[in-house]
């Protein structure tokens, strides 16, 4: 963003009324304001509060693909950024922007820096967070991989299935909450064994409303309840009323979607690509060499090297 000219004069003055405010909005919409100014301020339509105790380190921004990186520190507080909300991953990734705004004339403002959250940890009564810049995202894969599985999520719009179909989804509250982490429903019938598996736990009410884990085990127990165990813990306080949503779950093999989703058409996997151990075969002299395929057992006969 370009710097207003008014800005930029105000600036020439060599005596500035500058404060700096942070916008940061998380992934479920939820936006927060802070300031280092000893009094509120506005930024566009966010009103960024002075008494969260919120400063900054150096902006450290470089030109070329370097990633731009600075960290905020801040003091837990239950009118902005509560423990159990870093707890509970909620602003795990939320969008920042980092402004310099003229307190005494709150409409110029420049946008210093925009990018994310990274790492956000608790330490003696506040919080640390990294906010990493937009170029950090030229650091993932980009592209789609040549796989043997599916690449596509269950329920994208590559994927296509309806996940909102009673036939692979449910909704039920807990009658076990163990760590947050094990949960044992009654009531799960209809659906086999392991069935979730790999599949969304999605919290629908209480504290962890939104919250979403991945299930690790679907097993039936011998007295027909249902045991949903998660690969992590949900990070928020569980109660047997909440309702959750469970999810079926996708080994992402061809099988996989033709039998439980009828799917196969819109498989985003290459299962007949060739594995490593076929690339490196070679032809045999004592077999019939009729430039057949190996992976039939037609032609020569695959040996590796």
């Amino acid at each position: 963003m370009a710097i207003s000219e008014q800005f930029e004069n105000h600036f020439a003055t060599g005596v500035t009324t500058v404060a700096r405010c942070w916008v940061m909005t998380r992934k479920d919409g939820e936006t927060y304001g802070f300031t280092d100014h000893d009094s509120d301020l506005m930024v566009g339509t966010v009103l960024c509060k002075a008494d969260t105790g919120l400063t900054a380190h150096a902006l450290e921004q470089t030109t070329g693909l370097s990633v731009d990186n600075t960290e905020a520190l801040g003091l837990l507080s239950d009118a902005s950024i509560t423990e159990q909300d870093i707890r509970a991953g909620r602003f795990d990734g939320a969008l920042v922007e980092a402004w310099l705004v003229n307190w005494q004339a709150p409409s110029q403002s420049y946008l210093q820096f925009r990018g994310t959250v990274g790492e956000l940890t608790r330490e003696a009564g506040g919080f640390r967070a990294e906010l990493v810049g937009q170029t950090e995202k030229l650091n993932r894969p980009q592209g789609r991989a040549y796989q043997k599985p599916c690449g596509a999520i269950l329920g994208d719009k590559r994927c296509t299935v309806n996940l909102a179909d009673p036939a692979f989804s449910t909704e039920a509250s807990a009658v076990i909450n163990k760590s947050e982490i094990e949960f044992t429903f009654e009531g799960l019938t209809g659906f086999e064994d392991g069935w979730f598996e790999r599949g969304r736990f999605v919290v629908k009410s209480g504290e962890g409303a939104g919250l979403v884990g991945i299930i690790r085990k679907d097993t039936t127990l011998p007295d027909g309840r249902r045991k949903i165990e998660l690969w992590e813990a949900i990070r928020a306080e569980m109660h047997l009323s909440d309702l959750i949503q469970l999810e079926a779950g996708c080994d992402k093999r061809p099988e996989t979607c033709k039998a439980r989703f009828s799917n196969l058409l819109n498989f985003q996997g290459f299962p007949d690509i060739p594995g490593e151990d076929w690339l490196m075969s070679y032809p045999v002299a004592s077999e019939q060499n009729d430039g057949g395929n190996l992976a039939n057992g037609r032609g020569a006969e695959a040996t590796s090297v």
